[in-house]
């Protein structure tokens, strides 16, 4: 698998979300852990980074570690995936931070972790139901049997049970159920929570509904019709929509607070929120896990984050000349095999300075 540039790929047989207890890590930290233990059945709770509450939760509910592995792999995936062209990629680094210094400082992007990190386990632990791996949860059944006789269709099949994933991650993650304090702004605990449930939230506002016909020769008299998740990917492009149009919010733990009526401005529970301005992360800074754009690849005909304007800073870009090749041509001989030609081209390609 070719490495992006700036970003350190991780195994995803070795991911696994190992601590997200506001409270019990590092006051009111978050951080993603590695442990290269293999398969989940091998790792047991008490070798976790948890807090007492977690692990006696982890012990009740073990069967679910391969859904938190699961969804440890899709949080990060997606979130390389919706900003691989832009200045902060969604690198990953070291313990005991997967992500450094993003987790902790309370920007547009810790929003955007927090978010899917949440909405990641409600997908997995909702996927794992409805695929019948769980003895507590299945389909969804509230519907069944519902509809309208008029129209010809009515609920049934298997319809994703995102109550009961929304409701484990909710329980893993969030310490408490206090979000903000109106009279005096958010803290980095309230903002994180707010931005984890606006994650979950987001699984079901993406939902889709399918239909399948029946009736006489596809005649399609009656449909059967059934909710289900929209794939990963597309909840990754609505959290990237709500991280483009996030709310800064007044900062609580600060003595020297905003304007009063700040204070009050109402936040939509959908929204994300964030405390501090995000660096331009154009520069290195190993102490805070910020690796810059040097080196990072770049499009010079782009105007958008990825262009080499934009992506590399103002700091220039160099272009190097790439040989490419590849089969081409292929037709198949009888019988069996098929022949190709070997074709070349040369490209440019452009790198930050």
């Amino acid at each position: 698998m070719a490495r992006r540039a700036g970003v350190r790929h991780v195994s995803t047989l070795t991911l696994l979300l190992v601590c997200v207890c506001p409270l019990c890590c590092r006051a009111g930290w978050m951080w993603l852990g590695l442990t290269s233990a293999g398969n989940p059945e091998n790792v047991g709770c008490t070798n976790l980074q948890l807090n007492t509450r977690q692990r006696d939760f982890c012990r009740k509910k073990f069967f679910l570690l391969p859904s938190i592995q699961d969804g440890a792999r899709l949080a990060i995936d997606e979130c390389q995936n919706q900003f691989r062209n832009e200045r902060w990629n969604c690198s990953t680094t070291g313990e005991p931070s997967v992500f450094g210094h993003e987790l902790t400082s309370g920007t547009k992007e810790t929003a955007f972790l927090y978010a899917v990190m949440a909405a990641a386990l409600v997908h997995a632990v909702t996927r794992s139901c409805s695929q019948g791996n769980m003895t507590e949860c299945g389909c969804d059944g509230r519907l069944q049997g519902l509809g309208s006789s008029d129209g010809g269709w009515h609920w049934g099949g298997c319809s994703d049970h995102i109550q009961y994933g929304t409701w484990f991650s909710r329980k893993f993650m969030d310490h408490s159920s206090k979000n903000r304090s109106a009279s005096r702004g958010f803290s980095l605990h309230s903002m994180n929570q707010h931005n984890s449930e606006a994650g979950r939230q987001a699984i079901g506002r993406t939902m889709t509904t399918n239909c399948r016909c029946h009736g006489v020769s596809g005649s399609c008299a009656v449909k059967t019709c059934w909710r289900t998740m929209a794939s990963f990917q597309r909840v990754g492009i609505y959290l990237k929509g709500r991280y483009e149009s996030s709310v800064q919010v007044p900062d609580g733990s600060r003595r020297k607070t905003k304007r009063r009526e700040q204070l009050h401005l109402p936040v939509d529970k959908h929204q994300f929120i964030y405390l501090n301005k995000s660096p331009n992360y154009c520069l290195e800074d190993r102490r805070l896990g910020m690796l810059g754009t040097r080196g990072r690849r770049c499009n010079r005909t782009s105007s958008g984050p990825d262009g080499c304007n934009l992506l590399c800073c103002g700091r220039g870009y160099n272009t190097h000349v790439v040989r490419h090749v590849q089969r081409c041509e292929c037709k198949f001989v009888w019988c069996c095999y098929v022949r190709c030609k070997r074709c070349e081209s040369m490209n440019d390609m452009h790198t930050c300075k």
